[in-house]
């Protein structure tokens, strides 16, 4: 299980690993090109969301010192979230489900 830690907190958002190597490089894409968006997450007792944007300050902690194989279809699945109003969601209360489900929108 990695982490995130997202500005100056000190409580980490605990993503398992081969999900955060996804979620890391369309983060960092993301950033790079100046483009702000929202990541949710639901861990089972509820959601959170976060604005991601470039000033903000962001690790990446990976329990495993290996890097991660990426899935390009997770990958595209990703980008195309982050890309639309709703931003990324995710599920960590299934965790060793990595691939998420596109979330019904409103």
């Amino acid at each position: 299980m990695g982490n995130l830690y997202y500005g100056g907190g000190a409580e980490p958002i605990r993503i398992p690993d081969r999900l955060l190597a996804h979620i890391k490089v369309v983060i960092a894409t993301k950033l790079r090109r100046g483009e702000s968006f929202t990541l949710t997450w639901r861990d089972g007792t509820g959601r959170s969301t976060i604005w991601l944007q470039p000033a903000i300050e962001l690790r990446f902690v990976f329990a495993s010192p290996e890097p991660e194989m990426l899935d390009p279809e997770l990958m595209k699945h990703l980008a195309n979230e982050a890309a639309g109003t709703a931003g990324i969601m995710v599920d960590l209360s299934e965790a060793s489900t990595v691939s998420p489900t596109p979330a019904p929108r409103a």
